[in-house]
């Protein structure tokens, strides 16, 4: 007989990242080229012609600027398209998360909020 043994598939995010239980799901997404690394928990947006994301900034015009989705796990989108796993539901810890130019926790929480993201 042999023992039963478990192994990671992916990158797991830090149990600080998650916030409460409120119910999570996740999608693969493409994390845009020239991104370069971002941390799990970077807040997304998604660009409106490619549909890939990249980390959402206020002063953007092109979608990205509407944060949609908090990666799951740590990637690096430097040279070329990442496929990641991202979250859009659940509910996070807002001092793990990491915010692009102009956003903030408050700044935030109303957009995601409206897609079921609880900070």
């Amino acid at each position: 007989m042999t023992s039963a043994s478990f192994s990671s598939q992916s990158n797991q995010p830090l149990p600080s990242l998650i916030g409460g239980d409120f119910p999570r799901i996740t999608r693969l997404v493409t994390v845009a080229s020239g991104v370069g690394a971002l941390p799990a928990g970077a807040v997304l947006g998604r660009t409106g012609g490619t549909k890939r994301f990249v980390l959402s900034v206020a002063m953007a015009n092109d979608g990205t600027e509407k944060p949609c989705a908090i990666l799951a796990e740590p990637v690096d989108a430097t040279a070329g398209d990442v496929e990641a796993i991202a979250y859009f539901s659940g509910e996070f810890n807002p001092d793990q998360l990491t915010f692009g130019a102009g956003h903030s926790a408050a700044s935030a929480a109303d957009a995601l909020r409206d897609l079921s993201i609880f900070l």
